[in-house]
């Protein structure tokens, strides 16, 4: 019974411990079971109780809700009823909507109709005219393409803007303030010559600009290329440049500034913006560079120099014609002065004749009348008075002024 069967935390047990302890745990086992029976049994009874309260409740329920269901059976059949007047109703009010709407949808159908046969021929019109414009366009195109082969080539390049410039020229100067393509001195000939006023130094133009480095510096595709095209314009524009100063400026005949023109405003443009050292070098050199813009500007300066010297010539001229237009209106005056003149010494005339005219109208009416009147004197013999003086008053004698009313009576007799 000492035999040792486990040690626990270095305490022995032995088997009569072993049967010792098992003995008080089936004890203590029996009596938690008891228990929980004992507490089991008074659950269920308690659960009993209360399964039976809730199966009067449910009774009650059950009641309730049989009549709850009777009444919402009476409601149900009412409502059924009503629902079946109101769907007539609804049947009837739909079948007339249908009818309206069917009316008025035949009606819309038939003006859309309408106005989707006007937008038809307004559509079919308006592809005409984009026909016709793209017709246009077309033509426009192949222009375009003819101007980009034109620009392509660098002599037909020169014909552009040879003519470009020579048409701002004649649009602003007279024919004899220009000259195209003159012979100077040394053999050479630039594209235009100006001839200002009290100066027989020309202004000679030269419009052959060289466009194939800004075309290649456009055209590049990377920075090393683009550099390349900058290099290639400052030389071939450098060297126009020196060629224009060199050619066409000669001491004592030409002009001491020469203008070279550029048939492009985005070109000088360019040029202006990235290119300023050429623009330096050439006011240097006495080159103005000029677009078309510019140019135009500085044609209508000439044109205001031309007008001011031509005004200057003919100063005296414009005097002479001034003095005889004052001597004529002088003359005008004095005629106008005579014609009044005339028309007042008219007037008068005319007024003594109306009095005449008016005596005798009346004397007629009284012989008419038969009103005679008895001489008071013998008839006095007829005297013509002498003509005044003032030649307002000659004018010849009247009857009435000459003879007496007496006289005159019986002359009407």
């Amino acid at each position: 019974m000492q035999e040792t069967v486990l040690i626990i935390a270095g305490h022995v047990v032995t088997l009569q411990d072993a049967l010792v302890y098992g003995a008080v745990l089936s004890l203590v086992l029996l009596v938690l079971l008891v228990w929980l029976n004992a507490r089991g049994a008074s659950q269920r009874a308690i659960e009993a109780a209360a399964a039976a309260e809730r199966a009067r409740e449910m009774d009650d329920k059950i009641a309730t809700l049989n009549q709850l269901q009777a009444e919402m059976t009476g409601r149900i059949q009412t409502f059924t009823d009503v629902l079946g007047a109101r769907q007539n109703d609804l049947a009837r009010v739909v079948v007339e909507r249908l009818d309206s709407v069917r009316t008025s949808v035949g009606q819309g159908l038939s003006q859309q109709a309408e106005k989707t046969y006007e937008n038809l021929s307004k559509l079919n019109e308006r592809l005409a005219v984009i026909d016709a414009a793209q017709n246009n366009l077309a033509g426009l195109t192949s222009e375009v393409l003819g101007l980009k082969d034109m620009l392509s080539n660098k002599q037909a390049r020169g014909a552009y803007g040879q003519g470009r410039m020579e048409a701002i020229v004649r649009d602003g100067l007279p024919s004899s303030a220009f000259t195209f393509q003159a012979t100077l001195s040394n053999r050479l000939r630039p594209d235009c010559v100006i001839h200002l006023p009290g100066d027989s130094r020309p202004l000679a133009i030269d419009a052959k600009f060289p466009l194939e480095g800004f075309t290649a510096l456009r055209q590049a595709a990377n920075e090393e290329a683009r550099i390349a095209a900058g290099r290639r314009v400052k030389q071939d524009v450098g060297q126009h440049i020196k060629d224009v100063a060199d050619k066409y400026l000669i001491a004592g005949e030409t002009q001491d500034l020469a203008l070279l023109f550029v048939p492009s405003e985005a070109v000088y443009a360019d040029l202006c913006e990235h290119f300023d050292d050429l623009v330096q070098r050439a006011h240097r050199m006495r080159v103005l560079i000029v677009s078309p813009s510019l140019l135009m500007m500085a044609i209508q300066v000439m044109q205001a120099i031309v007008r001011d010297a031509r005004m200057r010539d003919q100063a005296r001229v414009i005097q002479t014609e001034v003095a005889r237009i004052i001597e004529d209106v002088r003359r005008l005056q004095e005629r106008t002065l005579k014609l009044d003149t005339h028309f007042r010494q008219a007037q008068e005339d005319v007024a003594g004749i109306l009095v005449s005219s008016d005596k005798i109208s009346k004397r007629g009416e009284r012989i008419e009348s038969l009103e005679f009147e008895q001489p008071a004197s013998p008839v006095p013999t007829v005297a013509v008075p002498a003509p005044p003086a003032d030649p307002q008053q000659s004018r010849l004698p009247l009857a009435s002024d000459v003879l007496p009313s007496p006289l005159m009576r019986r002359a009407g007799r």
